[in-house]
């Protein structure tokens, strides 16, 4: 395992038992966030980086008993979390790296990730790989409960242009990656960026 995915392992597993304690007002912007992805019964979605699958039942609401819900992470004790918090029951829960799932080519109808980007090591490997396992036009929502700039004023830190959640940087991120930027929204009370996999 490569010295980044220790690093967030590390900070994630000692954060993970009080995570949703935390950030207890998430669930309506997350239930927006999957129904802007426009998932049909059926459907076929991964959680990537799920954390404590906080979007899990949400997503297994959109898809309904037929579909299938997936959740990854690289943190097992966040995995154990979502276990404990009983979200096992809306999709299964998968310990893996975000630049080399265990799924199928274009095995998927949808990639719902909240938080992901800002903590994966190579963005680019990371969102090709998101694009090897969805169908061609499969979507990708890019999500965060608040926008960048009250993130940055929660972490202390100034909002910067090479932030690479602008929308400057992110389109072009998406499009070296197989996926096509189709709407982008950073206000205060949501980030979210959807995209489509390119043919």
């Amino acid at each position: 395992m490569s010295e980044d995915h220790t690093r967030v392992q590390e900070f994630f597993g000692v954060r993970a038992a009080d995570w949703d304690r935390k950030f207890p007002g998430d669930g309506p912007a997350f239930a927006a966030a999957v129904a802007a992805i426009g998932l049909r019964p059926g459907d076929r979605v991964l959680d990537a980086g799920c954390g404590t699958g906080r979007a899990l039942p949400e997503l297994r609401a959109a898809v309904g008993p037929s579909g299938t819900v997936l959740g990854a992470d690289l943190t097992p004790e966040m995995l154990a979390e979502a276990a404990q918090a009983g979200r096992r029951a809306a999709g299964a829960l998968l310990l893996a790296d975000a630049t080399r799932l265990p799924l199928r080519d274009g095995c998927l109808d949808a990639v719902f990730a909240a938080g992901l980007i800002a903590h994966l090591p190579d963005p680019q490997v990371s969102l090709r790989e998101l694009a090897r396992v969805v169908r061609s036009g499969g979507r990708l929502a890019l999500f965060h409960p608040i926008g960048r700039a009250a993130l940055a004023a929660r972490q202390g830190r100034e909002l910067t242009d090479d932030d690479m959640r602008a929308e400057h940087n992110l389109r072009p991120l998406l499009s070296a990656s197989g996926w096509e930027p189709t709407s982008y929204a950073d206000e205060e009370h949501r980030f979210l960026a959807l995209a489509v996999r390119r043919p």
